[in-house]
């Protein structure tokens, strides 16, 4: 239960934070920088309200090493961009995007190899 929990909270952390980072580009671009830092900061916090949860469930609960979590959390982190990449900001899904994904999928298999 805590590493389906731990993995959830990091998917939920992870839209927040992807939308904080690039979002304005698309609905904010032209608004002043210093309200966009604003907005961001917005929304930054409610990744933060499931990113620190998330690890320290993780960690002390759900039995990863600090090495896993980092590396769930950059698997998470690149999928959620895919998605938000192409459904948000209508980028063009290429051949770049599974290779980048096989290499990520490949450090979890040696992060996760017993």
């Amino acid at each position: 239960m805590f590493k389906f929990t731990t993995i959830i909270f990091l998917i939920l952390s992870n839209t927040f934070m992807t939308f904080a980072w690039y979002g304005h580009l698309k609905t904010l671009s032209n608004k002043p920088l210093m309200i966009t830092i604003l907005i961001s900061w917005g929304i930054a916090f409610f990744e933060y309200c499931f990113q620190v949860p998330a690890n320290r469930i993780g960690y002390n609960n759900a039995g990863f090493t600090l090495m896993q979590l980092k590396i769930i959390q950059e698997v998470i982190t690149l999928s959620v961009f895919i998605v938000f990449a192409v459904f948000f900001m209508q980028q063009k899904l290429s051949l770049n995007y599974l290779w980048a994904s096989l290499c990520i999928f490949g450090a979890v298999y040696f992060i996760f190899k017993t």
